[in-house]
């Protein structure tokens, strides 16, 4: 891990305030814009921000690793109060720590809330091109051909196309590499943001984020001023084009498990005789699902909330990519067609994320197995509860015949029952969407297209009512009862959970034009 700590970086890239203040002009407009002066101070200090990047790279970030997250805990808090923010650690025993930070603007009538998260996914380092927490800068991406390139001198040129290869480089460092010489450029040119700013770093948002609640009721008063949160995580769109995405699906697992005989038996000398656990899940399974996609459960659509007219308009003018991402992916058909990949975001999605009965290959052997599982993993939508998204499914399973069990039959239920399944899990993680029309949501539409169009060219922001992915926006939509957008900045082939994550240096970039945009957007300051 490299020697040089926060506060000898902070001097060295000017920072001079007292923590928790800032220096400022009433109105950054009225001379240079923030985003001009967060634009010029990142060109003259290029090297110096990727190599504050790499350095943040370095702290290992899985939330199980109390000790290691700590650590990575602590160096951010301190990185904010280097850039003027009040921060400190909000901390549960044997739980990863949230950082939590404000920076407050005398006259600012707005308060933005800004979460990101620190952890990680786990990482199996033998799957990796380079260790995961050891940095590595490639002149472009590894499958376009890049080879390593050594880290620059303060004054080199930086290529907007370089990438750099880490665990967390995409999924999600990268915002807080990105707004933190946002702060810095605002305090060496005595610019303030427009709006109040609420810092909120969670370090279990892979893990599910199940403490992120307590730590919100820890600063629930200050929390409770924030006008509308800003989630600073995810890829930009498909196309390559900036976005921003106005709710997450909720996510829930379920595992079910069907029974024949009390133990293995010879496939010779009972085949045709005992069942055949393989065969019965799978005619379970296809129960649930037809040929074209369409979840055959009973009621499985009807909790849906329909989407409201601008949410309506966004998915007509999204870029048109299914052809290609098919040709990407290798796939002639796609479930739900002809309705497109945003549209089928916005349904709940019942899928098979693995099935065991047996073995297969060398290690197949002449049985028929007495259990056969299949873990089922389940997408919510806006109107979803998943305890009746979960009595669907169980009521489904029972009318196909099955006496359901939440433990292992005795011997008087095996008897008794023809068929058996065991229904296990459920709970999970509520989906949330924001209405577009919000006037706050226009506000952040309004700053980010602008930001977008500076750095991709006009009309280039895309808008997409959902994304795919699960983030605990419920806690502050739902819970909370604030608006909440998800605003993404990573390339979209950043490997993202997978070996080999990375950043493209110019969505790095892009995320400091946004972020200063969006710091000084108009109508914040009385």
């Amino acid at each position: 891990m490299m020697s040089e700590g926060p506060s000898r970086r902070a001097s060295r890239l000017g920072a001079a305030a007292l923590l928790g203040t800032i220096a400022l002009l009433p109105d950054p407009a009225a001379s240079q814009s923030g985003a001009d002066v967060a634009r010029a101070w990142r060109e003259a200090n290029e090297a110096e921000i990727i190599d504050d990047f790499r350095e943040l790279l370095t702290y290992p970030n899985r939330a199980r690793d109390i000790e290691d997250v700590t650590s990575a805990a602590t160096y951010i808090r301190d990185l904010l109060r280097a850039a003027g923010a009040e921060s400190e650690l909000l901390s549960i025993d044997g739980v990863a720590p949230a950082v939590y930070g404000r920076l407050m603007v005398p006259g600012a009538t707005r308060t933005l809330g800004i979460y990101v998260h620190y952890d990680g996914q786990p990482v199996d380092p033998s799957n990796w091109t380079h260790p995961p927490f050891e940095p590595t800068l490639y002149s472009a991406s590894m499958e376009a051909g890049g080879t390593p390139i050594p880290f620059p001198a303060p004054g080199d040129a930086v290529d907007p196309e370089w990438r750099i290869y880490a665990r967390s480089a995409g999924d999600d460092k990268g915002p807080i590499a990105a707004v933190l010489p946002v702060l810095h450029a605002f305090r060496e040119a005595g610019i303030a943001p427009t709006s109040n700013l609420v810092f909120l770093f969670d370090g279990e948002e892979e893990a599910g984020s199940r403490n992120l609640g307590r730590y919100m009721e820890m600063r629930a008063e200050a929390l409770d001023e924030v006008d509308i949160w800003l989630f600073f995580d995810g890829p930009a769109h498909q196309s390559g084009r900036p976005q921003l995405t106005f709710g997450v699906r909720g996510a829930m697992g379920m595992e079910v498990t069907v029974y024949g005989a009390t133990r293995n038996l010879h496939s010779g000398h009972y085949g045709n005789w005992t069942p055949d656990t393989g065969n019965i899940l799978a005619h379970l399974l296809a129960s649930m699902k037809d040929r074209e996609g369409r979840v055959l459960v009973e009621g499985w659509y009807d909790t849906t909330d329909p989407i409201g007219p601008e949410e309506r308009a966004a998915l007509e003018n999204m870029p048109d990519i299914e052809a290609d991402l098919k040709r990407e992916l290798g796939l002639a058909w796609t479930e739900g067609e002809p309705e497109t990949l945003p549209e089928r975001l916005l349904v709940p999605a019942l899928n098979v994320r693995g099935i065991t009965s047996g073995n297969t290959g060398a290690l197949a052997r002449n049985i028929i197995p007495n259990t056969a599982v299949a873990a089922l993993g389940i997408r919510l939508v806006k109107g979803n509860d998943a305890a009746h998204v979960r009595r669907l499914i169980v009521d489904h399973i029972e009318g196909q015949g099955f006496h359901v069990v939440s433990e292992d039959p005795d011997m008087e239920t095996r008897l008794r029952y023809p068929r058996i399944a065991k229904v296990t899990g459920g709970g999970g993680s509520p989906a949330s969407r924001t209405e577009m029309a919000n006037p706050f949501v226009q506000e952040i539409i309004a700053a980010t297209s602008d930001a977008a169009d500076r750095a991709f060219g006009t009309g280039s922001l895309v808008l997409a009512p959902g994304m795919g992915g699960t983030l605990p926006l419920y806690l502050f939509t739902d819970v909370a009862g604030k608006p909440a957008v998800n605003v993404p900045i990573a390339n979209h082939d950043n490997n993202q959970h997978a070996p080999d994550e990375n950043l493209r240096i110019a969505n790095l970039w892009y995320a400091i034009d946004l972020y200063a945009a969006l710091l000084t957007m108009p109508r914040g300051v009385s």
